[in-house]
């Protein structure tokens, strides 16, 4: 079997920043797959599952209401790895166009107060695994440690 695009990312040399993992093309229609890398696989903690839940659940909401973009997003979620997120837009995206948006979307996790979004048993198949505490510390982190000093460097995959 061919080895997949995201596993052929050096994880050793990896650190936080917005990449693109990915492009796909079908017929004229482009997608881009972004790795929005929080943490420093392999050399930091991974991040537990109830603020990364948090995260999708704000990243999510935040996304598909943003007047610009929401109708671009394909997709938000969790990496497997626990390590950072999936962004899916349709367009042929560079790291530079999205990190304003990218930006917004954890200023507003940040600062975000009140219940969380989807998080009832009838919106959400394990709504009680949320962490809105920490979801808050991981976005401040990642907002003072990589996107508000992003350059290059974090936006493209080290060879």
């Amino acid at each position: 079997m061919e080895k997949i695009a995201s596993f052929t990312v050096n994880h050793l040399k990896l650190e936080p920043g917005i990449y693109v993992s990915r492009k796909d093309k079908k017929d004229n229609v482009v997608v881009t797959s972004f790795d929005l890398r929080m943490t420093a696989p392999n050399k930091e903690p991974v991040m537990n599952t109830a603020e990364m839940h948090t995260i999708e659940h704000l990243g999510a909401t935040f996304l598909r209401n943003e007047p610009k973009w929401k109708d671009d997003v394909v997709y938000f979620g969790p990496m497997g790895c626990r390590t950072g997120f999936y962004l899916v837009m349709f367009g042929d995206l560079s790291s530079a166009d999205i990190a304003p948006l990218i930006k917004k979307m954890y200023e507003f996790i940040k600062d975000y107060e009140g219940d969380i979004p989807g998080a009832a048993a009838k919106d959400c198949g394990n709504y009680l695994d949320q962490n809105l505490g920490m979801a808050k510390y991981l976005a401040e982190r990642y907002l003072d440690k990589t996107l508000n000093c992003l350059d290059d460097a974090h936006m493209h995959y080290a060879d």
